[in-house]
């Protein structure tokens, strides 16, 4: 146990004596969590829009001041020619194009019903759908407006309406920060504990000192287990820091148990050690390990979750996600803070992670060679 201290010691030691290291640890995640809690967003906002309004009438112009006046959308130019609105659209200057006919009032007076044609820029299909949906919701309310005015009190009054109230759990304010947060947390823990880990030991058959260890008496799963806890320490210390930040400055909701929530942490970061101990055995350079992990980085966290459901995904993928560790933690993360899960609820993902802790760790210590 001794032994195993003095590693520690010694680790701690090359970290705080590394000036880069510092910053890295300490300085980046706060700096990543700042910046992508509000980049990494599914809403959609200055959402460009050209309108060719044909019939310049009282009702038309009542339609696009609904768009102009939504905060999703900016009127960047008004025409008379629908070539012109599209050569805009082909350069990227605006994302949709309202088209509002000659004769849209007359008809809607005459003929009770008039067409608006709605043209949206959909290369990226998730932001075109969403789009779509801004702006039915426009024109959905705009059609109730003209029902209030068309319509005699009397007909009004016959008709039957169908209120709709609306209560959502666990995000009351649809706040995207709320659900972006607990799965960013697990991201920069994954950064911080899978890169260190994998360098490390790499590091030290770089400067040669892996061989100067090789001919002490310390055995295997001492040196091992002195690599590894002082990062399972730091990245746990990251994991409190991002709570403290993101309760301080985002006013994310921790509903669940923070023991329950460190519990998983100390197991998922066994995880992700245990996979940068096992690619420092496979690789010789520090630039070789950093390109491995980011190559197992990538995949498992767009697969994760993460910006995308699980669910949504193809057959093949989501059963290729039961081998993915962030996916479990992010769930965990989630379903404690948001909705206040307890230990029963989470227990599946939670004894997933211990299986895949305890194989992987195996698996790299068995891995190792310490070769005298």
């Amino acid at each position: 146990m001794n032994t195993i201290l003095f590693i520690i010691q010694k680790e701690f030691i090359q970290v705080f004596r590394n000036r880069m290291m510092l910053p890295i640890i300490f300085v980046v995640p706060f700096v990543q969590l700042l910046i992508l809690v509000h980049a990494a967003t599914f809403e959609m906002k200055n959402i460009k829009v050209s309108v060719i309004d044909l019939d310049m009438s009282s009702s038309s112009r009542k339609m696009v001041s609904k768009f102009q006046g939504s905060p999703f959308f900016i009127i960047k130019n008004t025409s008379f020619s629908d070539k012109e609105a599209q050569q805009e659209m082909k350069k990227g200057n605006v994302d949709m194009i309202l088209h509002i006919p000659y004769g849209f009032e007359r008809k809607l007076v005459k003929e009770n019903s008039a067409k608006v044609q709605v043209v949206i820029n959909a290369i990226n299909g998730a932001s075109a759908g969403l789009i779509s949906a801004y702006s039915m919701m426009i024109i959905l309310d705009f059609n109730r407006e003209l029902l209030v005015d068309f319509l005699s009190p009397a007909m009004l009054s016959s008709t039957h309406n169908i209120n709709i109230t609306s209560s959502y759990w666990y995000n009351p304010k649809l706040n995207y920060k709320t659900y972006m947060v607990p799965g960013i947390l697990c991201l920069l823990v994954t950064i911080i504990a899978f890169l260190l880990s994998g360098m490390n030991i790499v590091r030290e058959k770089e400067i040669g000192t892996i061989e100067q260890i090789n001919v002490t008496p310390i055995r295997k799963v001492q040196f091992i287990a002195g690599k590894l806890l002082p990062f399972w320490i730091i990245a746990l210390f990251e994991l409190a820091f991002g709570l403290f930040i993101g309760k301080l400055l985002f006013s994310i909701p921790i509903i669940g148990s923070l023991w329950l929530i460190f519990l998983s942490a100390a197991v998922y970061i066994f995880v992700i050690l245990g996979f940068g101990l096992l690619i420092s055995t496979m690789t010789n350079t520090q630039q070789q390990s950093m390109l491995v992990s980011f190559f197992f980085m990538v995949i498992f966290i767009l697969m994760s979750g993460l910006f995308t459901s699980i669910e949504s995904m193809p057959v093949w993928a989501q059963n290729l996600d039961k081998i993915n560790p962030i996916a479990y933690f992010i769930r965990i993360m989630r379903m404690v803070m948001l909705k206040g899960s307890n230990f029963y609820d989470i227990r599946e993902s939670f004894y997933s992670l211990v299986v895949y802790a305890l194989a992987i760790i195996s698996f790299a210590v068995w891995r190792y060679r310490k070769v005298t």
